[in-house]
């Protein structure tokens, strides 16, 4: 990046290689760690005059955080970016390069999470109804439907599937998660069954010459872009006649909640999403809670005029 010191830039291109070579990062989140930091490298060049990472102190820090605030940047945003910072001091501390974390007393904005939107268990049935017929495509969006709420899977996750990570016969699948995690995740009995159907009269007739072990095919006989998973959930989602739009990941959020709702323990969901923390499975406990108070409200003859 221009007005970055060369030293600077190496520094953080390192902790980049750190990242992804021994922790496993995806490209994406090196990417977008590696350019927090360079934005905070310049600012910290241009506005305070520092000319090497280890004569940053924490007051330097600071400002550059409170001038992303000036920025009206989301507080999502700016806490990425501390996450990042901090993560890179620890770096320079365990590389030998700085004798303390200049991060240590940093305090970010706090995130309020936002209530993630899922479907009713009776919206769930519709859209899962939804692809009708019995041509390959048919079977294939119904198999993929059925798969998205039975298992909980990420878009990438669910798109990227292949023949060998599935086992119907042991009503299970491995997935490759963020960071090339593997994890084990239940596949039960209705998208087992829709998966058996498309695998026996749905694939064959969109297989073609190159088609290589893709589980979920393309006409074209190639592997399905997350565009085109958003497309199909969008739109059986609009034959289902469910008025809000509906995204894939709403079928995730809707497989975590309705676990909970049926006295699922918290861990278990954890492992099946493949969180790295049980602070971010814990976000469906709040839908839980919201829908008792909706019951309530509707249903409590205290609550009625």
């Amino acid at each position: 990046m221009a007005g970055v010191p060369e030293g600077m830039r190496a520094e953080v291109e390192d902790f980049g290689n750190v990242l992804s070579l021994e922790r496993g990062r995806s490209a994406h989140t090196v990417s977008a760690y590696e350019s927090d930091l360079f934005q905070c490298a310049a600012w910290l060049v241009a506005h305070k005059g520092v000319r090497d990472w280890r004569e940053v102190s924490a007051a330097q820090a600071m400002d550059w955080l409170y001038a992303l605030g000036g920025e009206k940047l989301a507080v999502a945003s700016t806490a990425r970016k501390l996450s990042a910072l901090r993560g890179f001091a620890r770096h320079l501390v365990r590389e030998g390069r700085r004798p303390d974390d200049f991060t240590a007393l940093l305090q970010g904005p706090k995130r309020v999470r936002r209530v993630p939107a899922t479907l009713s268990a009776g919206e769930v049935d519709k859209l899962l109804a939804a692809p009708g017929g019995g041509d390959a495509l048919a079977l294939r969006d119904r198999a993929i439907l059925e798969l998205f709420y039975s298992s909980g899977l990420r878009v990438s996750e669910l798109a990227g599937l292949s023949l060998q990570q599935l086992d119907l016969d042991q009503g299970y699948l491995r997935v490759f998660g963020k960071g090339s995690k593997e994890r084990v995740v239940p596949v039960g009995g209705k998208a087992s069954e829709a998966l058996r159907v498309y695998l026996a009269a749905g694939r064959p007739g969109l297989v073609k010459a190159k088609t290589g072990s893709v589980l979920f095919l393309s006409e074209r006989g190639g592997p399905l872009s997350r565009k085109t998973l958003w497309y199909l959930v969008q739109k059986h989602a609009a034959a289902a006649g469910i008025a809000r739009g509906v995204k894939p990941h709403q079928l995730r959020h809707s497989f975590a909640s309705h676990l909970l709702s049926g006295g699922a323990d918290l861990r278990a969901i954890q492992e099946m999403l493949g969180h790295a923390n049980l602070e971010t499975t814990q976000i469906y406990t709040a839908v839980e809670e919201k829908r008792l108070v909706e019951q309530h409200g509707r249903f409590h003859p205290r609550n009625r005029e």
